[in-house]
C-alpha cells in the first residue's frame, strides 16, 4: 500500500530530479517506493525479489545501478554495517547523517548533528585527512525495546 507520506516523497524526488535535469526512470521510482514502504532495512537482493515477476526478472546490475543514482541524488542511504537502504529523511538535501540502528527492532533513526559533524571535520584536519563522506551508524536498543526483555540476535 502506498501512503501519502510516500506519495509526497516520491513527488519530491521527481521534483528534485526535474530541477537536475536527470531522470527518475520508471525502475528507479518503482526501487525508491519500494525502500521508502520498508520499515527497516532492505537489501539490493530482496528489491531483486519484490520487482522481479514471472515474466520480467531484474539483473543484479541494473537494481545496484539504480540504487547508485538514488545515493548520488541524496534520495536513500546506505546503511553499511547491515549492507542495505533506507530511505533520506531530508530527500535532496545535501547533508552529514548520524543512524541510530535498533539491534533487536531494526528501527533506524536519522539525526543531523552539526556538533558530532564539525568534530569529526577538526579531527580528520588534525590528521591531514580529506573526507569525501560522513555517515555515522551506532548500533544499540532504540527506547521501545529497551528494559522489555528484547535482546538483540547474537552477532556473528
Amino acid at each position: 500500500m502506498v501512503t501519502t507520506q510516500t506519495t509526497e516523497a516520491l513527488d519530491t524526488a521527481e521534483r528534485v530530479c526535474a530541477r537536475r535535469g536527470v531522470r527518475l526512470t520508471s525502475l528507479r521510482r518503482r526501487i525508491l517506493e519500494q525502500v521508502l514502504k520498508t520499515d527497516g532495512v532492505i537489501k539490493a537482493y530482496d528489491l531483486i525479489h519484490e520487482l522481479s515477476s514471472a515474466d520480467h526478472s531484474i539483473k543484479p546490475p541494473t537494481i545496484y545501478r539504480s540504487l547508485a543514482f538514488l545515493l548520488e541524488q541524496g534520495f536513500i542511504h546506505r546503511i553499511e554495517s547491515l549492507n542495505g537502504f533506507v530511505a533520506c529523511n531530508h530527500p535532496g538535501e545535501a547533508h552529514e547523517t548520524l543512524l541510530m540502528i535498533c539491534d533487536s527492532c531494526g528501527h533506524i533513526h536519522e539525526m543531523h548533528p552539526q556538533d558530532i559533524s564539525a568534530a569529526l571535520d577538526q579531527a580528520a584536519g588534525q590528521e591531514g585527512f580529506a573526507i569525501s563522506t560522513k555517515v555515522v551508524e551506532l548500533h544499540g536498543l532504540c527506547r521501545g525495546c529497551q528494559g522489555t526483555g528484547r535482546e538483540p540476535p547474537p552477532q556473528p
